[in-house]
Parts: structure tokens; C-alpha cells; sequence
């Protein structure tokens, strides 16, 4: 089985991804400012929000970071539930990067693997993988994450994102 496994795109958590910017506001206001935001670990924010198709509040942990040496290269790092109890984790980059190149990912330095994009949508492109143990916990247990995408054929940029409180978020999620 590949590492990375796609799976259907729900509607409900791109509309997550579609409302970072007010993630954005709040937490640069702090998060007590917006309802969503039902608690902040470390870089993650456990963001939940009423979804008409399901019962109760929908939650996800999101991080959104930029490359430190291009701050218009924006990415959304979002980890969800998926109804069978496991975990997805979707990453949203900008629209311009290169499709076939993909989306990569290393851990405190070791790489993990990469996987294709699923779509583009009016704000950015989606890589979507299903969480395997192993990846949860090197996600819980790691210090940095690093993807990799590429604005140019030869050109690929690593956008670091920081673990810590991943662990205690991941708890929380519903």
C-alpha cells in the first residue's frame, strides 16, 4: 500500500480552509476572538464549526505558515477525523505550483514520501493523505515538519511547520 493514500475531499473542512483567514485574524488578535477557535496548541489551533450535514461541531487542527524566504508562498496544514476514527491530513498550497512535482514531506530531516495533488480549487491546490500510525506518531513526536513543493520545475521550497503541541491538539480533536 503507498504511503500517501487519497480519499474523497468533504466539503465541510475545505469550507475550513476557506475561513483561515479569520483563523488568521484571531490569532493575531488572539484566538478568544473568534468562537471558532476552541483552543491553541503550540503553532495548531483546534478550530470547530457547525456543519448542517453532520450532528454537532466538525473540529479540525490547522496551521498556517508561510516560506520563511517567500512570504507570498502560503500553505494550510489541516488534520482531521475521518468517520472510520482514524486521521486525515490535507495541506492547501497557493495556486502556480507544479502539479506532477507534488507535494513532499520530511520530518526532522528523515523523508517520508510524497503524494500528488487531488484538485485546485479558487484558493489553492489540495494534497490530501489518510494518517497510518506511524505518521501520527512521528507527527506527535517530531520537532519539525518540512513540505515541499515547487513554484518552478527546478526550483523546490521547503515550508517548515513546527510540531510542538501537535500531540496535545490531536487529543482534543472530536
Amino acid at each position: 500500500m503507498p504511503f500517501f493514500a487519497q480519499i474523497r475531499v468533504s466539503l465541510s473542512i475545505i469550507t475550513a480552509f476557506l475561513c483561515i483567514s479569520a483563523l488568521n485574524d484571531a490569532r493575531a488578535a488572539g484566538a478568544a476572538f473568534d468562537p471558532a477557535v476552541k483552543g491553541v496548541f503550540g503553532d495548531w489551533a483546534l478550530r470547530c464549526e457547525s456543519n448542517a450535514q453532520a450532528a454537532g461541531e466538525q473540529c479540525v487542527l490547522v496551521q498556517n505558515v508561510s516560506a520563511e524566504d517567500r512570504p507570498n508562498l502560503q500553505m494550510v496544514v489541516i488534520v482531521l477525523r475521518n468517520p472510520s476514527g482514524g486521521y486525515i491530513l490535507r495541506v492547501v498550497v497557493p495556486l502556480g505550483v507544479i502539479l506532477p512535482s507534488g507535494l513532499g514531506l520530511k520530518i526532522d530531516r528523515a523523508d517520508i514520501g510524497r503524494t500528488g495533488f487531488m484538485r485546485c480549487l479558487a484558493n489553492g491546490c489540495l494534497a490530501e493523505v489518510v494518517m497510518d500510525e506511524a505518521l501520527v506518531n512521528r507527527f506527535s513526536t517530531g520537532d519539525t515538519a518540512l513540505f515541499v513543493v515547487f513554484p518552478a520545475p527546478d526550483d523546490g521550497v521547503g515550508i517548515p511547520i513546527k510540531l510542538t503541541g501537535f500531540a496535545n491538539g490531536l487529543v482534543k480533536l472530536q
